[in-house]
């Protein structure tokens, strides 16, 4: 009986050994995929040189390794600060990064998880980025010049997260507002360019209009002295009687047969006979 359960404890142990085997071989062995990184750490200890995609060994039971994304990661991070005039301003940005994976290691060390790294590194360092790009400029400027604050902000920041093993790949401005007076101050100062603008209008249309009744008296008097001219040529008392008989039919009156203008109370030319028959409308 006992010869015979010998054996079956050999066998039992053997496969024991065998499992613990398969179990170590399998253990000592990571595989890190694209887009990670990952650092090894034995008996607590974090390992120089970091792990990257591809299939790495590791002591059995007594390491650990733990992968980071190297991906680009977004976050939202609020900023706020003081312009130059010291009125507060309030950003919030949209900051696109990923992980240097060649410093890992050092991040594993010093700051630990991604999630370390957000609150601890990347937020308080994008509102002392935010600072130094708001400090440069006006409230009223950095609404006009946008565009040179955002560059400000991102040299600033790119500075300051390339030491942490952080790449900045873009940020964002997502939204930028000011303090209520400042809006207020904005709308009144608006409102009072658009009433100067609305004065200037109404200066320049009584300037043109003045200059359109001068253009008519203008052309008016020319008429008369161009009118005066023709009367003092041969022929000019007929055109006056021709204009008053015409005014004479169209106010309407009945007008006479024979109308006889002129004669020697008129410096003695020859007196005008008129049928207005004539004239008449048929």
């Amino acid at each position: 009986m006992n010869r015979q359960s010998a054996p079956s404890l050999q066998s039992l142990f053997g496969g024991i050994i065998a499992a613990l085997l398969v179990v170590i071989s399998f253990n000592s062995f990571v595989v890190i995929n694209p887009g990670q990184a990952g650092v090894l750490s034995i008996l607590g200890k974090a390992q120089d040189g970091a792990l990257l995609e591809g299939i790495h060994f590791k002591p059995p039971l007594v390491s650990t390794v733990d992968i980071y994304d190297v991906t680009v990661q977004k976050f939202e991070v609020p900023a706020q600060s003081a312009t130059k005039d010291l009125q507060d301003l309030t950003a919030s940005f949209a900051i696109n990064f990923r992980l240097d994976p060649l410093q890992v290691v050092d991040i594993r060390r010093t700051q630990g998880t991604l999630q370390n790294i957000v609150a601890k590194i990347i937020a308080p360092q994008t509102q002392e980025s935010f600072k130094i790009a708001a400090a440069k400029r006006t409230v009223e400027q950095s609404i006009t010049q946008r565009t040179e604050l955002k560059q400000d902000f991102d040299d600033a920041l790119n500075a300051r997260l390339a030491k942490y093993g952080i790449i900045v790949l873009d940020t964002s401005v997502i939204d930028l507002t000011f303090s209520p007076e400042f809006a207020r101050a904005v709308e009144e100062k608006q409102i009072a360019e658009q009433r100067a603008q609305r004065a200037v209008y109404i200066a320049q249309e009584a300037e043109q209009q003045a200059q359109a009744d001068v253009n008519r008296a203008k052309g008016k008097a020319e008429a008369q002295r161009l009118l005066a001219e023709t009367l003092k040529a041969q022929g000019g008392e007929l055109v006056l009687q021709k204009e008053a008989i015409e005014a004479w039919r169209e106010g309407g009156a009945k007008m006479p047969n024979v109308l006889v203008m002129g004669g020697e109370s008129h410096g003695g030319g020859v007196p005008f006979l008129f049928n207005l028959s004539n004239v008449e409308t048929q």
